[in-house]
């Protein structure tokens, strides 16, 4: 299988382009800096700095389109805004053209969204149905993302749509953020610690998007992340338990404002309690289902981590 993707070199897809590659994937990763590419995606991987480097005879099988600048960072400015949108948006309107343009389409696109299409919407469940709200920053963005995305379906390519949450893996991610305060001591929830966190280890994640791609009849949106999302105190009771640390130093909500913004924000104080329905429905098991054992496990990775027993 020969796979274009996009966003190769972050966190989650250098994990998918090192998988892939294992199982005998030919990859060719977009990226600005192409120099990075094979330290991040492994030596067999081409680099591309641009889709003006492909031409229309060039086939690929599948597109993975996970670009996108971090969303928790500078504070979300108009001039920020428009670097996440540009690298979401603005780019999934050119890989769509590109493969117009192509002579032979591919067969599929897995392009990247997040739970927070969904909001902030407090204890209610949330499947792929649920309907979105109708404003603020984070659900227009993954909107449109989205949208863009899906006009491949009009060239013939099956599309499907990965909303993705907090993905825990050992390389990075917000938990690589996380684990200086609460390996010191010195963790705590974030505001109540009531809102919910949307998860999914690494290792499920690669597999799902693995499925998606391997499985013809499976399309449309689905969210990429584990059955039983958590509270974000039961996060931070069940992270310093592992490491057995105390978690006494609550973050407080003003703080948390005062240090993102009103808007950014609202990412760590707000939440979405998302089940992948569809992906359940579909025969898809998780190997990791339950925070705990998933924490650990990502825990155990990091060497000198955690405690000896």
């Amino acid at each position: 299988m020969r796979i274009l993707m996009t966003g190769g070199t972050g966190f989650i897809g250098s994990l998918l382009c090192h998988h892939l590659g294992s199982k005998g994937a030919r990859l060719v990763v977009l990226s600005r800096r192409p120099e990075c590419v094979r330290d991040r995606c492994g030596l067999g991987v081409t680099a591309i700095r641009s889709f003006a480097q492909l031409d229309s005879s060039d086939t690929f099988d599948a597109v993975i389109n996970l670009a996108g600048e971090p969303i928790i960072g500078p504070r979300w400015t108009d001039a920020r805004k428009k670097i996440l949108w540009d690298s979401r948006v603005t780019l999934t309107q050119s890989l769509v053209e590109y493969i117009g343009r192509a002579r032979k389409k591919p067969k599929v696109l897995v392009s990247g969204s997040a739970v927070g299409y969904y909001g902030d919407r407090g204890d209610e469940v949330l499947d792929e149905t649920s309907s979105p709200p109708s404003n603020g920053f984070g659900h227009r963005l993954c909107a449109a993302w989205e949208a863009a995305a899906q006009r491949a379906a009009e060239e013939g390519v099956r599309v499907c749509i990965v909303r993705t949450g907090l993905v825990l893996g050992p390389s990075g991610g917000l938990l690589a953020r996380l684990l200086l305060p609460f390996r010191l001591g010195l963790g705590g929830r974030i505001g109540s610690g009531t809102q919910w966190m949307s998860w999914v280890h690494a290792q499920d994640y690669v597999a799902l998007v693995a499925h998606l791609l391997d499985t013809p009849e499976l399309s449309g949106v689905f969210n990429g992340t584990a059955p039983n999302p958590v509270t974000n105190r039961e996060f931070t009771e069940t992270l310093a338990g592992i490491l057995r640390k105390p978690a006494i130093l609550p973050m407080p909500a003003w703080l948390v404002r005062l240090a993102l913004g009103r808007e950014m924000s609202a990412l760590l104080l707000g939440g979405q309690r998302v089940i992948p329905k569809r992906l359940v429905d579909a025969g898809f098991r998780f190997r990791f289902p339950v925070i705990e054992p998933a924490l650990r496990d990502v825990l155990a990775h990091i060497p000198g981590l955690l405690p000896e027993s």
